[in-house]
């Protein structure tokens, strides 16, 4: 029950959580929202953990972006729970799978569009994935996602912004 009660939750904070600004809701899908901003135009799948580890500096989040405009399409970014101390890696683990991402502070993204690919493959056979770190303060970072209904929210978020090219 606690489970399917922080499923609702998320997607609702997704929303309350973002300033108020003209985008469409493509779906909520069990934990992931799937969403398009037409002004920019943009789409992005999102999430927030269902555990963190330690105290929180910021609103965690992962997402994977599509700005057509751009030509960049499946771009993986992940907002950690605090900042990571600076000579520390972010690894993101996906099953049996580990990824050392780049970024730094609070933020972490695929290293190339080899990664954002095979993190996105990973996340649609996976049941969570996990980011891992030490922050600043020498202590673990651990957020956990669950990965049910994220294959769904990350089709929904291309499909938006595939006309829009």
């Amino acid at each position: 029950m606690k489970c399917w009660l922080a499923a609702l939750a998320v997607p609702a904070a997704l929303f309350a959580a973002t300033p108020l600004q003209a985008r469409d809701s493509l779906g909520v899908f069990d934990g992931w929202g799937a969403f398009r901003d037409p002004q920019l135009p943009r789409c992005y799948a999102i999430a927030q953990p269902y555990s963190v580890r330690g105290r929180r500096e910021y609103r965690p989040f992962a997402s994977i972006g599509y700005w057509p405009r751009r030509g960049v399409r499946g771009q993986f970014h992940l907002r950690l729970s605090r900042a990571a101390a600076n000579d520390e890696t972010v690894t993101l683990a996906i099953g049996v799978r580990r990824f050392t991402l780049s970024g730094g502070g609070g933020d972490a993204w695929a290293r190339d569009k080899a990664m954002d690919a095979a993190i996105i493959a990973a996340m649609r056979s996976a049941r969570e994935m996990t980011a891992m770190g030490t922050g600043t303060d020498g202590k673990p970072i651990r957020d956990v996602y669950p990965l049910k209904g994220a294959a769904t929210a990350l089709d929904a978020a291309a499909l938006g912004c595939a006309a829009r090219r």
